[in-house]
């Protein structure tokens, strides 16, 4: 297996690794805490953990569509998406180390979400209730799950990345720029 195909495939265990944390603590969470019903809280109630479903997408979005909108733009789009971003992995060959790594931990936590709008009719399994102290109107922050949780941080991660090798190639270009000059 040549060295490019490696760098590729690595960071595919973080994708497997999301999505089998996902899962497995929403099978915890389902099978110990009842639906709706606060289990744990820690530090007072800054951080509970609950056992909520959500029919919709971020911020409980499209929840009140209906089941064949809601299968449609929620269950097939992502999965296509999700197939072209594979795709497309695997045809870059320009995505830095952490570039591969971060789309991988946002793939995984799509399909860790995926995998519960295929098999959870009642919805994907939400279980991190955090306290947000009224900012933006929020008490709370909505609940969410280890596959949210990937996304969020591998896409803040990518965006990061994504500035600072532009940052890098801008500030490359403008000091050859001046060489280039200087030997004219």
């Amino acid at each position: 297996m040549n060295k490019e195909l490696k760098a590729k495939l690595w960071p595919i265990s973080l994708a497997i690794l999301v999505v089998i944390l996902d899962q497995v603590t929403k099978i915890l969470i389902v099978s110990n805490i009842s639906r709706n019903t606060i289990g744990i809280q820690f530090f007072g109630d800054f951080l509970r953990i609950i056992h909520v479903r959500n029919t919709g997408v971020a911020f409980s979005v499209g929840a009140t569509w209906t089941e064949t909108a809601r299968r449609f733009l929620f269950s097939l789009i992502p999965l296509i998406v999700i197939g072209i971003v594979v795709a497309i992995y695997f045809r870059n060959n320009t995505w830095t180390k952490l570039q591969r790594w971060a789309i991988m931990g946002i793939v995984g936590g799509g399909l860790g979400n995926l995998i519960d709008r295929f098999f959870r009719a009642e919805g994907v399994v939400d279980f991190i209730d955090v306290k947000f102290y009224g900012l933006f109107g929020m008490e709370r922050w909505p609940t969410f799950n280890v596959a949210d949780s990937a996304v969020v941080v591998c896409g803040i991660l990518l965006v990061l990345s994504f500035i600072i090798t532009s940052v890098k190639e801008s500030k490359s270009e403008k000091t050859q720029d001046s060489q280039n000059s200087q030997e004219a």
